[in-house]
């Protein structure tokens, strides 16, 4: 009981973000049905299903890096759920480009409820998936050194905006990894060889959009570090 105590206390604030993250996807929810509600239509449920696939890649970071604190389970099981991590990980920041719909110009709620609406869900895939980079990135640190940590952490946000493009303008989704995955590569491939102006605006305005604010709230997260320090 000690033991789990200590563990609980030592891991407290990745328990309370998780938690606070919890709660946030909770509301997102509840604002969704107080919409159908009050417009009878069933407008934006489809954000429900985008934030439960952003959900899927913290959870795969939290399983990996309680496995990475036993030396014998890091080689073995980690890499696998990195992989499955990797495959889902686009799909917490692409749900800021949900915004896109409000060109749609629905009028059967007011704007700025939907307006609030999507606010939450941005706001909440985009810290499910700083959150779970922030706890790979650990791993990598802890296990390969710092400066691999932030190489993870510069592609991955390079990938990650590549695949927000492939699903938000080519329609692609993270199990069409598994059902059709030469295509994707090949999509990859022309998009990377043929340096289409809208592909690569979009890929680099979102790497340096989502590293900025990743940047932003790692620095926050050691304030208090620094601060003990001195």
């Amino acid at each position: 009981m000690k033991k789990l105590t200590k563990t609980l206390l030592r891991h407290r604030y990745k328990i309370a973000i998780f938690l606070l993250l919890a709660f946030s996807s909770i509301t997102c929810v509840t604002l969704v049905n107080a919409r159908i509600v009050y417009s009878d239509t069933r407008r934006y449920t489809f954000l429900v299903w985008n934030l439960f696939l952003a959900w899927i890649p913290l959870i795969m970071a939290y399983i990996a890096y309680a496995l990475s604190l036993k030396r014998v389970l890091l080689y073995i099981f980690v890499p696998i759920f990195a992989l499955v991590w990797m495959a889902f990980f686009p799909n917490a920041p692409y749900i800021m480009t949900d915004f896109i719909h409000l060109a749609n110009g629905w009028s059967d709620a007011p704007l700025w409820f939907d307006v609030i609406l999507l606010i939450w869900f941005s706001w909440t895939g985009l810290l499910l998936g700083i959150v779970s980079l922030y706890l790979m990135q650990e791993i990598v640190r802890n296990t390969f050194g710092k400066l691999l940590g932030w190489v993870f952490v510069f592609s991955v946000s390079l990938l990650s905006s590549i695949g927000v493009y492939l699903g938000r303008f080519l329609r692609w989704n993270s199990w069409d990894i598994l059902n059709d995955p030469t295509q994707i590569l090949r999509e990859t491939w022309h998009l990377l060889r043929d340096l289409n102006k809208s592909a690569v605006g979009f890929t680099a305005l979102f790497t340096i959009f989502f590293l900025f604010i990743y940047l932003t709230l790692y620095a926050f997260g050691h304030l208090q570090l620094e601060q003990n320090h001195d």
